[in-house]
């Protein structure tokens, strides 16, 4: 068998330890979020878009 091969035969061979027990586990369902998030913008719309423009020149300059 070369390098990189699959065998299917291994797959089977494979065992999980899938033993969780209960207590171990964490319900998210009863963990929420009532608060609220502010955001501060110390950039302009303007400054931002520049700063994308800037970012997209890179990156195509790296590509090529």
């Amino acid at each position: 068998m070369g390098f990189g091969s699959y065998d299917e035969s291994e797959q089977e061979k494979q065992a999980v330890d899938a033993d969780f027990d209960e207590e171990d586990s964490v319900n998210t369902n009863s963990v929420g979020h009532n608060g609220e998030v502010d955001f501060e913008f110390t950039s302009s719309n303007d400054e931002l878009l520049d700063r994308l423009k800037d970012i997209k020149t890179e990156d195509a300059a790296e590509e090529e």
